[in-house]
């Protein structure tokens, strides 16, 4: 028997008395207790099976907490409100509205927006959501320590679950802890998140917790209980009452008076049916608000009196109450454990049940979604009104960003929908709109079921468009883009629009995945596809994805094109920014990355295909703020939803700009985490970028024979590109490299070998980075001519970490052929760039260099704020743009309390003391830079 409810909803869960002993579970309760003393685990995560102690230790904790002036803030999962997004952060909420009141007008109306009490008429803010909460929860820890605990986590709506992980991730060394208590780590929590797991107990505690109850069992009926409960807390309290107190009205004499002779049940069905057994002594009308009480939800509660369900005090309760069915506290009833209600549901007959959802839906008619639920609970078969109201509540959930919500309302749809047709296509949606969870095993499950309701071709291919969908961003590159690719091909004749989508999917993983055997795949399939196949924007994406150099001059020429279409479909600018990212073409990507992320609703829930570009833009571009915050929302998202692969490529491009602002330590480790969650053999992409992260890294700190040996790996053994995108770039660091390492030779090889095979396809920018390493490796005799090409095109402006770079090595190259005056020019210009970018070791470098060329280079405030922490500089930028904690908490996904600790921490440092100076501190800074020019 299942101990769910079936559809059901699920009331509020036990309510542990606190004279209940705890036996057993000294260490487990110590570790809880430490979490929140010390705040040293933002999050923890304690697992264990129904009846194994959880609610019982996360209450007792709540309760101290309490005692010691601690806000404890509480929500239960039911296995209905899994079904309506937002219901446990609305639990979770719901005692602080003043707090609530008082966030920022945008996090405000998002939070509104997710409880339905808003306006959906855009896109659900998730970030913004996950922001609102962070800011909520740290503001409450500045007046006294916050305790968050949710119980029965596996019924937690995945919704709740993203926006509160999403702060607690955020919230280490702030007095704000988060305990989850599940069956099993549910989706949506970071799988790295610390668990503490409750096992069975051992045979001494059992029979401690035995000798404790006042049945007190003995002999031959004790070992039958420590047998069949297997130190289950919860079960050897029941089984003991159940063996030990005799049915009413039966004899000492009769069967029903002794414990079954019987073998051992399965352990859930065994303890069900011991509750069921309580039940049928109960008076009628205690019997009918059991079950009225088993049938609600927690919201529901608010309609127990209209539903002729009494208060705490009526007569109908004091029977279940003897009976150990439920437990009342002041005008509050509770079922004593989730397995007790699941008991009385299932106990009861069908029309029983029925009757009694549909009580509940009459008296729900001012709220449909609720209402909905209900009435589905209550269907004896299909039922197309039902089916309808159900699809109604999956639209309302989606505008909310409750996706995992609409999914199970869609799926439910379908299940009671009664033509097969109409069944297969809310599967289909259900699949489409279940893509935005991360669960690729949920999307394949829904589109499975599709499959089987359904032989329309067009649905078929639809469900096949969505499972690739969410594929393309898993780390399983091989299979992935075999399945798209076989699935393209089979329908290359009949549907080649869909053939196109699921090819354009396919050269996503190709990418990712890098072989040159699946670029040849996708290009021989897009041959085989008629040109009319799609609209032309998707021709070009597969091209430019999968080829961006072969053909750059042409596809260039169909951007324009793309261009005015995103004017009218402006969903099409995040592709449009990657095509021209792929193509080099940076200044474009960016702005149009900038006019999507201006547009929230365009960022949507999950990354975009290739979720790494947009962060890769705003590094090229010399915005590494933004870069990072960039990365920071895809690894949140990415995170959330289970997509290794997105959360890898953000902590590469991470790693890069930490390199370069002169953070090793952390690069190396954030490019740890990238390598732990990708196969380097399946994603060469990764791979690739996390070997330039390394190399930059090892540069930072002058270890050149390091940085050489890393970005060598970005070249096969005979000098060819691991990555047909991304090895490229690396190309001058290699020279610079090679230089310092005595490997001269060997790096000339791989320059003129990749030089060859871009040719004309080479972008402006490959050009100068192969000329800047041309001239790195050149004789000194000839070097001049490169450095100068490299130089010339005013656009490589638009690179400036890379421009300078090349300035940097040109200057000192003048500088050893004793042309020190024409160095000066360069050296300024380059260190300028180097310290509003907040690349400390190109700094100090520049610096260097602009001393032995008899520049005054002495220390000044510029070099100061290089001294601060990479996530410093990005505070104190944006305080001094005049930005609040908050609004610098939300760009940069941290609390306001976190921001307040960085900006404390750094005046001293910046030799200031208020907050008003930042802003003229940054312009002398810059006007300072631009004062240590020649003479």
């Amino acid at each position: 028997m299942d101990e769910h409810t079936a559809g059901a909803g699920a009331v509020s869960g036990p309510e542990p008395d606190a004279a209940e002993p705890i036996v057993g579970r000294d260490a487990e309760l110590a570790r809880l207790c430490h979490a929140v003393d010390s705040s040293a685990d933002p999050l923890l995560m304690l697992v264990g099976d129904a009846g194994a102690g959880k609610s019982t230790l996360l209450d007792a904790v709540a309760r101290r907490a309490e005692a010691h002036g601690a806000r404890v803030l509480r929500a239960r999962g039911s296995e209905s409100e899994s079904s309506l997004a937002f219901s446990a952060l609305h639990q979770v909420l719901r005692p602080v509205p003043a707090e609530v009141a008082a966030l920022p007008e945008r996090q405000r109306a998002a939070l509104h927006q997710a409880f339905g009490a808003g306006s959906a008429a855009a896109e659900p803010d998730l970030m913004l959501i996950g922001i609102a909460v962070l800011g909520l929860l740290s503001a409450l820890g500045e007046r006294h320590p916050v305790l968050v605990v949710l119980d029965d986590a596996q019924w937690c709506d995945r919704a709740s679950l993203d926006a509160l992980s999403f702060a607690a991730r955020r919230l280490a060394g702030e007095p704000v802890t988060l305990l989850v208590g599940a069956r099993a780590q549910p989706p949506g929590l970071d799988p790295r998140v610390p668990v503490l797991s409750l096992g069975p107990l051992d045979d001494a505690a059992a029979n401690r917790l035995l000798d404790l109850r006042p049945e007190r069992p003995t002999g031959r009926t004790r070992a039958r209980i420590l047998d069949q409960a297997g130190g289950n807390p919860l079960a050897l309290t029941e089984l003991t009452r159940a063996a030990t107190e005799p049915t009413r009205g039966a004899t000492a004499h009769d069967t029903a008076a002794q414990p079954p002779a019987t073998g051992p049940l399965p352990l859930t069905e065994h303890l069900e049916r011991i509750f069921a057994a309580r039940l049928h002594e109960l008076p009628a009308a205690t019997a009918r608000a059991l079950l009225l009480l088993a049938a609600m939800d927690t919201e529901d509660s608010a309609i127990a009196a209209s539903a002729g369900l009494g208060h705490a005090e009526d007569d109908a309760w004091p029977p279940a109450e003897r009976a150990g069915l439920v437990r009342r506290t002041g005008r509050d009833v509770r079922f004593r454990h989730p397995l007790v209600r699941s008991a009385v549901y299932h106990a009861a007959p069908f029309d029983a049940r029925r009757t009694a959802h549909l009580r509940l839906a009459e008296l729900l008619r001012d709220e449909p979604d609720r209402r909905a639920w209900h009435l589905a609970a209550a269907c004896p078969g299909p039922d197309a009104a039902v089916s309808a109201e159900l699809a109604e509540t999956a639209d309302r959930a989606r505008r909310r960003g409750g996706y995992a919500a609409a999914a199970r309302a869609l799926y439910r749809a379908a299940e009671l929908a009664p033509r097969r047709a109409d069944s297969a296509r809310l599967l289909v949606e259900a699949a489409a709109t279940a893509v935005f969870t991360g669960d690729i095993a949920w999307v394949e499950e829904l589109a499975a079921a599709a499959r089987a309701r359904t032989d329309d071709a067009a649905l078929l291919a639809a469900a096949a468009v969505q499972v690739g969908r969410l594929a393309a961003m898993t780390v399983r590159h091989t299979a992935v883009f075999a399945r798209l690719t076989d699935t393209a091909e089979r329908l290359t004749a009949a549907q080649p629009a869909t053939a196109l989508d699921l090819l354009a999917g396919a050269a996503v993983v190709g990418f990712y995945g890098g072989r040159d055997s699946q670029r040849q795949r996708v290009r021989e399939l897009l041959r085989r596809l008629p040109e009319d196949a799609s609209p032309g924007w998707l021709r070009t994406w597969v091209r430019a994805v999968s080829d961006p150099f072969a053909d750059r001059t042409e596809l260039l020429g169909l951007l324009p094109r793309l261009a005015a279409e995103v004017a009218h479909r402006p969903e099409r600018l995040t592709t449009l920014a990657i095509m021209a990212w792929v193509l080099d073409e940076t200044p474009r990507a960016v702005r149009a990355f900038d006019e999507a992320f201006a547009r929230w609703e365009l960022r949507g829930p999950l990354p975009a295909g290739l979720g790494g570009a947009a962060a890769w833009s705003y590094v090229e571009c010399g915005r590494w703020e933004q870069a990072r915050a960039e990365c920071a929302r895809v690894s949140a998202v990415g995170s959330a939803a289970g997509l290794g692969h997105a959360v890898a490529c953000a902590a590469t491009v991470d790693a890069t700009v930490l390199a370069y602002q002169g953070d090793a330590a952390a690069a190396r480790a954030r490019v740890e985490d990238a390598l732990a969650l990708v196969d380097p053999l399946e994603s060469r992409s990764v791979a690739v970028y996390a070997r330039r992260a390394l190399g930059a890294a090892a540069a930072a700190e002058g270890a050149y024979e390091t940085a050489y040996d890393q970005l060598r790996m970005v070249f096969t053994a005979d000098g060819a590109p691991v990555h047909y995108h991304a090895s490229y770039p690396a190309l001058a660091d290699l020279a610079a490299a090679a230089v310092r390492a005595g490997r001269r030779e060997e790096a000339a090889a791989i320059v003129e070998r990749s030089a060859h095979a871009l040719a004309a396809g080479a972008s402006p920018r490959l050009r100068a980075l192969i000329s800047r390493a041309r001239g790195l490796l050149a004789d000194p005799d000839e070097a001049e001519p490169h450095f100068r090409a490299a130089l010339a095109d005013p656009a490589l402006a638009h690179w400036p970490f890379e421009r300078a770079q090349t300035l940097l090595d040109f200057a000192e190259w003048l500088r050893r052929r004793r042309r020190i005056a024409e160095a000066r020019g360069p050296l300024t210009e380059a260190l300028e760039t180097f310290r509003r970018l907040g690349a400390r070791p190109w700094i100090e470098r520049a610096r260097a260099e602009s001393r032995a060329a008899g520049l005054d280079v002495t220390d000044t405030a510029p070099d100061a704020i290089a001294a601060l922490s990479p996530q410093q500089q990005q505070i104190i930028r944006l305080a001094a743009r005049g930005l609040t904690n908050r609004e610098i908490g939300e760009k940069l996904f941290l609390s306001p309390r976190t921001v307040s600790s960085h900006l404390y921490r750094s005046f001293p440092k910046l030799g200031i003391t208020a907050r008003s100076q930042l802003r003229d501190l940054l312009e002398d800074s810059l006007a300072t830079a631009g004062r240590h020019g020649p003479g």
